[in-house]
């Protein structure tokens, strides 16, 4: 398992010369440090003095950002499986019709679901975006960079993911599924966008 890689291990394979892991993967891994960031400067606050009031928020934020993180650990491996069985249904045979036909609907199957997954990213990153902007404007002010840095990565891994999704779409002969899905990319593009902007704009140093 990929996430199981100690950092230096995941940078080599991640630096090979292979398809996988790639930047679906590093977008998922994004968003579960944005994740852990947030739970972090929630933990950094949840029992200190002086925070009572905003401790339910904090602990709220703890629960939430634990299972995204988790979530998106899984994702790591999730966008590598999928991509893997995109190759794989491209090397299927195509020497008669009937072979031909299965490769072709095999491709069109397995790009769909390489689309969802980095798809599922983008909207994780949304709702990490939120917890860090909770985090940063009720939290530890002594963490406000982790809140900050926290918000940047969510914003990294969801367009990051959002353009893996874009890249797959152009290979999707489905127009409905296309454009269904397009408006989903644009509508996430420009809220991941726009609410890093407002994160960061509570961020005073």
């Amino acid at each position: 398992m990929l996430a199981d890689l100690s950092v230096t291990e995941f940078l080599r394979e991640t630096a090979a010369s292979t398809p996988v892991p790639g930047g679906g993967s590093v977008a998922a891994l994004s968003g579960a440090l944005a994740a852990a960031l947030a739970e972090m400067v929630a933990g950094l606050t949840v029992g200190r003095k002086g925070f009572e009031a905003a401790e339910p928020e904090m602990k709220s934020i703890l629960q939430n950002a634990k299972a995204l993180r988790i979530k998106l650990t899984a994702d790591i491996q999730r966008d590598s499986e999928a991509y893997n069985r995109v190759l794989a249904a491209y090397s299927l045979p195509k020497t008669g019709e009937k072979e031909k036909t299965r490769r072709s609907r095999t491709i069109q199957a397995e790009l769909k679901q390489a689309a969802l997954v980095p798809l599922e990213v983008a909207q994780d990153a949304l709702e990490i975006l939120a917890l860090a902007e909770t985090a940063i404007t009720r939290g530890n002010p002594n963490a406000i960079t982790d809140g900050a840095v926290a918000a940047m990565l969510a914003r990294t891994a969801g367009l990051a993911a959002l353009y893996n999704v874009k890249i797959n779409l152009s290979s999707i002969k489905d127009k409905d599924f296309v454009a269904e899905t397009t408006s989903v990319v644009n509508r996430f593009e420009a809220r991941i966008i726009d609410k890093e902007k407002q994160v960061l704009a509570g961020v005073n140093l």
